[in-house]
């Protein structure tokens, strides 16, 4: 479904990626991982035609992406930008009823109906007891949820989430998380997603593409990629990486540099 080809960007005088090459097959879910400033986020504005590249080519579905037309990839391909939903004056469900844009004729009108899948999409997030709330009068969480909500009434087939678990407490970036998932699975969705929880991505992903100095310091199941000396040379941390008990993936325990009768701490 997606291939980028010795794809590269300079912002400025900066290089951000460097000639980067990669296949993503349908109906899997991919994350994106790397320190800050790496390019993750660049990279999906790569895939999606958001932004051109200085060189190089991505293929969706065997054809340039700059090559469709903006509404016709809407109506298979979705983006959760970074930093959720302004605070604008729409109530909820007008704001998820928006991902229906691509299906409507220039009337704004869709002649099958949406409000089922509105429906769907707003049960699926919590969101059906907010509906007639207004989005300035939510929380930077509960915006995140709409926006989900929002990309998700659209009914992609490919799903792409910049960092989508922002403003998030543990227990919604499981549930945003779970839901994805779940899509994902029953739809057979291909899901890209933008992460900085390396656990998060390590449990729900099926492959990690890890970024560093501009190209690809590793990519495959999350077995292969998540280890020791990966994270010591990318992220400049010392890890433990156990398997998780209930699922075997592989999970990070952070190890300070300091030695623990030096952390100030002492048992009674």
């Amino acid at each position: 479904m997606i291939e980028a080809r010795r794809l590269s960007k300079r912002i400025a005088d900066k290089q951000i990626l460097r000639e980067i090459s990669f296949t993503m097959q349908e109906g899997r879910m991919y994350g994106i991982i790397g320190p800050n400033g790496v390019g993750k986020s660049t990279l999906l504005q790569l895939l999606t035609g958001m932004e051109p590249p200085t060189a190089g080519d991505v293929l969706l579905r065997d054809r340039v992406v700059g090559a469709y037309k903006r509404k016709d990839l809407a109506k298979w391909v979705a983006v959760l930008q970074q930093g959720g939903l302004p605070a604008v004056g729409f109530t909820v469900r007008e704001v998820v009823t928006m991902g229906r844009f691509p299906y409507q004729n220039w009337l704004g009108e869709e002649t099958s109906g949406s409000g089922e899948v509105v429906d769907d999409a707003l049960g699926s997030m919590g969101l059906l007891e907010l509906q007639h709330r207004r989005i300035d009068q939510l929380s930077g969480g509960e915006r995140q949820r709409v926006a989900l909500a929002k990309v998700m009434a659209q009914e992609p087939e490919l799903l792409l989430l910049d960092e989508p678990t922002t403003y998030l407490d543990i227990g919604y970036q499981v549930q945003l998380l779970d839901t994805v998932k779940k899509w994902q699975r029953e739809r057979g969705l291909t899901v890209i997603a933008v992460l900085h929880d390396l656990n998060l991505a390590a449990h729900y992903c099926d492959e990690l593409l890890v970024l560093h100095d501009g190209g690809i310091e590793a990519y495959g199941p999350p077995s292969e990629v998540i280890r020791p000396e990966l994270i010591q040379t990318v992220f400049g941390a010392r890890a433990i990486v156990l398997p998780h008990p209930d699922t075997g993936v592989p999970q990070i325990l952070l190890q300070s540099g300091v030695q623990p009768g030096e952390l100030g701490c002492r048992g009674e």
